[in-house]
């Protein structure tokens, strides 16, 4: 939220001098105020009106509670007084506040103040008093409409209109990995439009919640490189979340935030409604109050554990999962943060196929468990040189499998050909 915006010059008698100021009295107050201002203008008018060498730049400063964001304007010109019309246009937020978009807003301003002093000599012809006038208004109207509205259109004059708007800022996408499947958290088909990006309509209908990106490359029949992108550009804008290849043989285990699943009646609700299976009677779906009880879903999820995969988890509670979508029981935990997906890394302690070299590795696992598989050496199967590169710890089965387009399966009978391998589940 934008606390103030003031214009200044530089007085050819009094130096760099506050003109208009919203709200009034807010950044010079006049004399006989009693208001505090919302910081000490000669101590930094320096960066407000500084030399010449530094306008034309966007400069971005704080005091202890506000930050200032200005782009001087230094106009050379035998008609000015002292031959040149230096001035600028501020705004002040919270230095808490997240300012890249104000960034954007001041400097275009002060290009549009530019043009129209350069045209016209709008700012120096103004004779107004201060707080009272045109420029006043401009930063009377900007302050009320960016704060409400964040955006603004006022007509300057006959040939100049002003349009500002302040685009929210988001923080960086996660990093996507070809074995991460996207999830949409909004209805994508109501959002696109004919002129969209090719890749980004031929993507649009495979991202369901099952479909990794690799897989959704191939099934749209687009480059890699370009899916990504689209998908990415989905998760700035938080289209998506990201997800883990749904198994049977995965393995999930509950985390502390379970405790808000046990408190919160209506996320018990609302996760009865996603993964109850649906009634149908003939060829109509019959909608009829839940089978089962928030009780019965917390206790469902508090025996999930480490070592069981889901598999076997289903068998054991089929009498009440029959009724249930695994796979919708699964990702909802996952979306809601009370589940956590206990991944598989491999790591090879024999002999490894020659050509072994070394390998960057994104994070160093925690050993809580492992296997040993230990069988015959083969060194001379392309399959295996192919493997020995995911063999140092950090890329999980799902990356594994991706990478290499193989089941889980065919990576266990590889892993065994390999030679001794430790598996590490976290």
């Amino acid at each position: 939220m934008i606390k103030a915006i003031f214009f200044s010059i530089f007085d050819v008698h009094q130096g760099p001098k506050v003109l208009h100021q919203v709200p009034a009295d807010s950044i010079a107050p006049s004399p006989g105020s009693s208001q505090i201002p919302l910081f000490h203008f000669p101590s930094v008018s320096s960066y407000i009106i500084p030399r010449p060498e530094f306008c034309s730049r966007l400069i971005i400063f704080c005091t202890p509670t506000h930050r200032i964001l200005s782009q001087p304007v230094c106009l050379p010109s035998p008609s000015y007084p002292r031959n040149a019309y230096t001035f600028s246009i501020a705004l002040v937020l919270d230095a808490s506040t997240p300012f890249a978009s104000y960034a954007t807003v001041t400097i275009k301003l002060a290009s549009l103040l530019q043009t129209l002093e350069e045209q016209s000599r709008f700012l120096s012809r103004d004779a107004s008093a201060s707080n009272t006038g045109k420029i006043y208004a401009l930063c009377e109207i900007l302050l009320e409409d960016l704060n409400n509205y964040s955006e603004s259109m006022i007509p300057i004059d006959d040939s100049n209109t002003l349009n500002i708007k302040l685009f929210p800022t988001y923080s960086p996408p996660p990093p996507l990995y070809p074995h991460h499947v996207p999830l949409s958290t909004v209805r994508l088909e109501s959002l696109t439009d004919p002129n969209w990006d090719l890749t980004m309509l031929r993507v649009l209908p495979h991202i369901d919640g099952i479909n990794s990106v690799k897989q959704i490359s191939l099934l749209a029949d687009a480059d890699y490189k370009l899916v990504r992108k689209a998908i990415e550009h989905l998760l700035y804008y938080g289209c998506l979340l990201l997800l883990d290849i749904f198994s049977f043989n995965a393995s999930y285990a509950p985390t502390a935030e379970l405790a808000s699943l046990v408190e919160d009646v209506d996320m018990q609700d609302e996760c009865a409604r996603y993964v109850v299976l649906p009634s149908i009677e003939g060829n109509a779906t019959v909608s009829h109050p839940s089978p089962i009880s928030g009780f019965e879903l917390v206790e469902l999820y508090c025996k999930l554990r480490q070592g069981q995969t889901v598999k076997s988890y289903y068998i054991d509670n089929s009498k009440i999962m029959d009724k249930l979508d695994v796979r919708r029981f699964i990702t909802f935990g996952v979306i809601k943060g009370f589940l956590y997906r206990v991944h598989r890394y491999a790591i090879a302690t024999s002999q490894t196929p020659r050509g072994k070299g070394e390998h960057k590795s994104r994070q160093k696992p925690n050993r809580s468990a492992t296997v040993a598989l230990s069988t015959d050496d083969t060194n001379t199967d392309p399959r295996l040189l192919d493997l020995e590169r995911f063999l140092d710890g950090t890329h999980c089965f799902d990356e594994i499998c991706t990478e290499l387009m193989i089941s889980e399966q065919e990576l266990m009978g590889r892993l065994k050909d390999f030679g001794d391998v430790q598996i590490i589940c976290r």
